[in-house]
């Protein structure tokens, strides 16, 4: 434990966002941005976004020329690398990392898989628009969100569902 907190503790904390203004309220919260960074770079409670963010550059980067797929591809856009990278940084601490990938219509994917019957893919435009279609057991999910800096509870709720916690699956197995 840090200074008494529990890992829950943090975990909660870490994931609070605030909208205050001020030269304190910025102080604070970009020694909270410090924090999360530093708490995202160890692997059990980032569980791998780092390596996310380094996949979501790297495709976007080899997807940012119009025809990458040799079929006639849209580029991945500038606007749309950063909505997903902003996405990716709001995720709350704990949340198992997605996999990166690029449509042809030049939108950015993360997905989480779990199984062929627990699987969810988001869908992220230049606008901010977050298209998801998941599968959880026989229910089909799918519709669209507006990502406004806070990953919206639909889709947080989506992917614990297809990929629980690793806490939440030490509970259930307890």
């Amino acid at each position: 434990m840090i200074l008494g907190m529990t890992a829950s503790a943090l975990l909660a904390l870490a994931s609070a966002p605030t909208r205050a203004s001020g030269e304190t309220a910025q102080y604070i919260a970009a020694q909270f941005g410090e924090g999360r960074r530093r708490l995202r770079s160890s692997y059990f409670l980032g569980l791998g976004i780092q390596t996310a963010a380094d996949e979501l550059l790297r495709v976007a980067d080899e997807c940012g020329t119009a025809n990458w797929d040799g079929y006639g591809a849209a580029p991945v856009k500038q606007d749309t690398y950063c909505q997903a990278q902003c996405f990716l940084d709001a995720l709350p601490l704990g949340i198992s990392a997605p996999s990166i990938g690029a449509e042809p219509d030049g939108h950015l994917t993360l997905e989480w898989h779990h199984s062929p019957r627990r699987t969810l893919s988001v869908s992220i435009s230049p606008e901010g628009d977050l298209h998801y279609a998941a599968l959880v057991g026989p229910s089909k999910m799918y519709g669209t969100e507006p990502f406004l800096g806070e990953v919206p509870k639909t889709i947080l709720d989506l992917i614990n569902r297809v990929k629980p916690e690793p806490t939440k699956m030490a509970l259930l197995a307890a």
